[in-house]
């Protein structure tokens, strides 16, 4: 499947919360959604999800139109959504109905989903009485449940230990099919390089930086190389060059035409002992602060 914004705008009252957003999400994979906190993130979301109706523009599956109608949607909100005074087995049970799935088809769902996740020992206790990071769980297994063919994760990790992280992880993993779309939100990048080929960030409304992440490093990392010397303490004769340390290491632009193998020949000319010559690759964190606080400059 292919999924489709095409410009898509919002506004509540005067003020323009998505501005011409496109966005291509393909199935087989997981997309990476990332911005700040009120960037438009959950307003893309509930716009998909039909909650409220765009302003203006498309959103198309396989080049048709998309009705929720006739798609199963699971959704995981950053802030939880779930009742506190009720049994997490009432509480999946019905949002599985919710759904579109018969009762029997609920338990079924909601008993091998609270198998995958660890949850069959809470499924008769209140909400409230539960741990933060099992709360978690039980809200993760209600987006999972009935098997959605588009599922929208917004945090998903927030409140689960590293053993829960894994479980979740592998989940995620063996979830991915091209008959599914899934879209990945958080703020911890390190999960994002990790699970993500494909990314979008969007800041203010607007879509700054979209597209497949390794591509997106090899082009800002695009003659730059990471490097460390034996003497860290005087680097004069980097006196010519743009560069910066980064904890033992040191991030350095080449020279306009200048290439790596004349570089490193003008290193060993003067005797520099090189410990370590790579291609720099930015990682997802710098290129979020890079591109971000680019735009917020430019606006």
């Amino acid at each position: 499947m292919n999924l489709k914004i095409n410009n898509l705008n919002k506004s509540f009252n005067d003020k323009h919360v998505l501005k011409d957003i496109n966005l291509n999400v393909r199935s087989g994979q997981i997309f990476g959604y990332l911005g700040r906190n009120g960037a438009g993130k959950s307003t893309s979301f509930r716009i998909i999800m039909d909650v409220f109706e765009g302003d203006s523009g498309t959103i198309t599956i396989d080049d048709k139109e998309f009705k929720t109608r006739d798609y199963k949607i699971g959704y995981l909100p950053e802030e939880r959504g779930m009742y506190s005074k009720f049994t997490a087995k009432e509480q999946l049970i019905y949002f599985a109905q919710l759904k579109g799935a018969s009762k029997a088809d609920a338990i079924k769902s909601m008993n091998m989903w609270c198998k995958e996740f660890g949850i069959e020992e809470y499924l008769d206790q209140k909400l409230e009485t539960l741990s933060k990071g099992n709360q978690q769980k039980v809200q993760i297994t209600q987006a999972f449940i009935n098997e959605p063919d588009i599922l929208i994760l917004d945090e998903p990790f927030s409140g689960l230990d590293p053993v829960n992280s894994k479980i979740f992880q592998d989940a995620l993993t063996n979830y991915i099919s091209e008959e599914r779309i899934i879209i990945f939100s958080s703020h911890q990048m390190s999960y994002i390089e990790s699970f993500c080929d494909d990314i979008a960030l969007i800041d203010k409304g607007e879509i700054i930086l979209d597209g497949n992440l390794n591509e997106i490093k090899q082009s800002m990392g695009e003659g730059k190389l990471r490097l460390r010397f034996e003497d860290m303490s005087n680097l004069n004769f980097l006196d010519n060059y743009e560069y910066r340390i980064e904890k033992e290491y040191i991030i350095l632009s080449l020279n306009l035409s200048e290439t790596k193998e004349e570089f490193i020949q003008s290193l060993f000319r003067k005797n520099i002992k090189v410990l370590m010559f790579m291609d720099y690759l930015p990682s997802l964190e710098e290129i979020f602060i890079e591109k971000a606080g680019a735009h917020d400059e430019a606006n």
